[in-house]
């Protein structure tokens, strides 16, 4: 059973609340116990091109997957990981439109049958459910949390566990860095309230897992990067953070003319 929850609210009697549902194999009824301590499934996949790291994650009860920030060059690996742990993949999200490289979600969509497309509803690209913060993607019986996450792009998202153990941070945060934010409506003021209202609240055992990284490293927690990121953390105020963000020259990104436009179409290259 998979579905998004919308959290937006209206104002009407009772002042109830909105969901919309976003359900596909619904074959089962009743309830789910999920035991203290059981984590979510979990794959985290790399691309040494542009250095990109894809996460699979499954309902070890169900076998209902999703696949997140998918690479198109390696679509054919993440469908042998899919198939040899006998999942049942039903959506391909993206934190943002990535500027590095081409989305795989266009091609899952011909791959495999039914599967769905999420994005950010604020990056205005192309996509089967477009999302907002505190939706819920959910499958089988467990969930993660988009919490918007805007700065590196106006699109950002951030997903968090359904118990807190981790969150992908997509660019928003790296390990030991962040995003860089002098390109597709990037802002740096943004950036760092959104790392330090929407990340750094979280618990300091959060694993974070970000989108990329150039060192070979995996992962780190919201403690360390709390109190090390040497851009973000340790007591950095805003106005030291926008000054290192001003003065990184960065070249410019080798794929993004190609990207960026195939990436606001759902990962479909110019067919011109």
């Amino acid at each position: 059973f998979l579905l998004v929850i919308n959290s937006s609210r209206f104002t009407g009697p009772a002042n109830l609340s909105f969901v919309r549902l976003f359900a596909t194999n619904m074959t089962t009824k009743g309830g789910t116990i999920i035991q203290k301590g059981e984590k979510i499934g979990f794959k985290q996949m790399f691309d040494d091109d542009s250095s990109t790291y894809t996460y699979l994650l499954w309902d070890e009860a169900t076998k209902d997957a999703i696949l997140v920030d998918p690479v198109d060059i390696q679509v054919d690996r993440d469908l042998a990981a899919v198939q040899e742990l006998g999942l049942n993949l039903v959506y391909g999200v993206n934190t943002h439109a990535h500027a590095d490289h081409i989305t795989g979600t266009g091609l899952l969509k011909q791959k495999v049958d039914g599967l769905k497309s999420i994005i950010s509803e604020a990056s205005k690209a192309k996509a089967d459910i477009h999302i907002s913060h505190g939706d819920r993607i959910v499958f089988g019986s467990r969930f993660i949390e988009a919490r918007s996450t805007p700065g590196h792009t106006e699109g950002c998202l951030s997903y968090v566990a359904d118990d807190e153990s981790f969150v992908l941070t997509g660019d928003a945060m790296l390990i030991m860095g962040c995003g860089r934010t002098d390109f597709q409506g990037g802002s740096a003021d943004t950036l760092y309230d959104s790392v330090h209202t929407q990340l750094f609240t979280l618990p300091g055992s959060t694993v974070v897992y970000p989108a990329h990284d150039y060192k070979s490293r995996t992962h780190s927690t919201i403690g360390e990067e709390k109190e090390k990121n040497p851009r973000l953390g340790g007591g950095k105020t805003k106005s030291e953070f926008v000054e290192i963000m001003n003065n990184l020259n960065l070249s410019y990104p080798k794929h993004i003319d190609r990207a960026v436009p195939a990436n606001m179409r759902c990962g479909i290259p110019d067919v011109e």
